[in-house]
């Protein structure tokens, strides 16, 4: 068996630990790059530090940003009563490639998983509260609670309805997003179709 060097297993190793890449994709992707030329490599790894410099967390939001507060909150023409709640900055972008939506964000970084440990205070939810309660005073509200249609997907939409419930105004529509999608679905996988879909046939929870 041929002993592959240390830079390459170490790289191939590295990339094991990125989401959906297995071990012969990881060798494909290191081979990949051994044969492409030093100055796209060096590209690749100046854009991989750039973005943990230069990318930041909208303060409103909590999307990512080159700023403090990101282009959609700041955008003036946004209706900030309607607040579509997320699991990740990448659902942002999966919905708002379909065009159409008007609203402002919310991203949660993820959802309640008692199995990775992951709790309701691990997550932007409080946040997400009184946020809410400090525009509800303004009349009607929506909240659109689009976590995607797995088991702690449901539970973290749930667990946030019950929480808005409680709030003592009553001006809060809180919907779930539609049948688009089928249980065990990504946002970030769906089409655009059948993304617009579940957003239009978003139902009052």
């Amino acid at each position: 068996m041929v002993e592959l060097p240390k830079s390459i297993k170490n790289l191939i190793a590295a990339f094991e630990r990125l989401p959906g890449i297995g071990p012969k994709s990881a060798s494909r992707l290191v081979f990949y790059l051994l044969n492409t030329p030093e100055s796209y490599v060096a590209e690749m790894a100046r854009s991989l530090l750039a973005i943990k410099k230069e990318i930041k967390i909208c303060k409103t939001c909590f999307s990512v940003c080159e700023g403090e507060i990101c282009s959609i909150c700041d955008d003036s023409e946004r209706n900030k009563k309607i607040i579509c709640v997320v699991e990740r900055a990448i659902d942002v972008m999966a919905i708002e490639n379909i065009g159409g939506y008007k609203g402002v964000y919310h991203v949660l970084g993820g959802v309640v998983n008692p199995l990775e440990h992951v709790g309701p205070d691990d997550l932007k939810i409080d946040e997400l509260v009184k946020r809410v309660e400090e525009i509800v005073t303004d009349g009607e509200i929506e909240i659109i609670l689009a976590t995607n249609p797995t088991m702690e997907g449901e539970a973290t939409a749930l667990y946030i309805k019950k929480r808005l419930e409680s709030l003592s105004d009553k001006n809060i529509k809180i919907s779930r997003i539609g049948s688009g999608l089928p249980m065990g679905a990504d946002l970030e996988y769906a089409d655009q179709a059948t993304l617009s879909r579940a957003m239009d046939g978003r139902r009052e929870i």
